[in-house]
């Protein structure tokens, strides 16, 4: 099985993909670049680079590659370990091997592995259709030698005088004037006796409304034909999508043994029904985020159980 596929799908959704026996392949996200020197424009990327030391199996690519290959989880890991071998044995007989779209691993002269990300593929999704470009020198010599010209010729040039044309009023423009004098008399005079009679009108319709609000008053109920219903609120219950498993057992009787055992010693311990595979998976817990499970997984796998994984699927 090529596992080189599934690594490069996990990279666009996750920052940390771990091949068990390995090491991890890390991401970062990088901030749109501009290199002056050759005019390059480079959009936001993801950067990859390898942890030798983050080897143990979280289950992230195990789960993956079993439900893409519509496979057990036992396999998909025994699958992982058979590429594992290979890359390793290829490191030995020729000093270095690829990973394709991701990068190229080496030896150096000390034996140390040295990795060399792929930079063509770009694992960030808020990128995609984003490419590299290249824009040709503005040159701004020739404008400048142009404005400059323009401003010799300006101060060479002889200033022009205007001389403002006169012209005669009319007489009826006078006769004009005079009667718009006379209208603004007119309306001085007959504007307040006009906000006069506005004023007594509008004192009448108050009285009168105020009159029809007061008996509306007195012969109010206050009965509610149509009270509001009820409002019945339901809260979401949140998704536990991920579990850590304990074990799997052939005997119902061990499976409900070693739920009682967890129950006792403080774990959200649960019994899930039988696989298809016959047996009896028993958790230590489940929860509602990756981050969330994989350090308590961590913390059971350094004090009491090496083998426990993180199970993900919808329960």
């Amino acid at each position: 099985m090529n596992i080189e596929l599934y690594i490069s799908q996990l990279l666009y959704r996750y920052q940390c993909v771990t091949v068990p026996g390995f090491g991890a392949f890390l991401t970062e996200i990088q901030s749109a670049q501009l290199i002056e020197s050759s005019h390059s424009f480079f959009p936001p990327k993801k950067m990859i680079s390898f942890n030798a030391h983050l080897k143990n199996n979280d289950g992230l690519l195990a789960n993956h590659i079993a439900q893409a290959e519509k496979t057990s989880y036992e396999y998909a890991v025994s699958a992982i370990q058979y590429e594992v071998f290979n890359w390793k044995k290829a490191l030995q007989e020729n000093g270095l091997f690829s990973i394709k779209n991701v990068g190229n691993f080496s030896l150096n002269a000390d034996k140390n592995l040295i990795f060399t990300p792929y930079d063509q593929t770009n694992y960030l999704t808020n990128s995609f259709g984003l490419s590299a470009f290249v824009s040709p020198v503005v040159k701004r010599e020739i404008f400048e030698q142009k404005i400059e010209a323009l401003e010799e010729n300006i101060e060479e040039s002889e200033v022009i005088e205007f001389i403002p044309e006169r012209r005669r009023t009319s007489a009826y423009l006078k006769y004009a004037a005079v009667f718009v004098l006379g209208l603004g008399l007119a309306g001085a005079v007959g504007y307040p006796v006009y906000q006069q009679q506005i004023a007594n009108e509008t004192i009448i319709v108050e009285k009168s409304v105020q009159k029809q609000v007061q008996n509306k008053i007195q012969e109010a109920t206050f009965f509610i034909e149509n009270p509001v219903p009820a409002v019945t609120l339901t809260v979401k219950e949140e998704k536990m999508s991920y579990h850590i498993m304990a074990g799997a057992f052939r005997d119902e009787r061990n499976a409900q043994k070693k739920f009682e055992q967890l129950s006792s010693q403080g774990y959200k311990a649960r019994r899930i029904p039988q696989n298809k595979h016959g047996l009896f998976p028993v958790l230590y817990g489940s929860y509602a985020t990756f981050a969330e499970a994989k350090k308590v997984s961590q913390e059971i796998q350094n004090t009491e159980n090496p083998d426990a994984w993180v199970l993900i699927e919808s329960l």
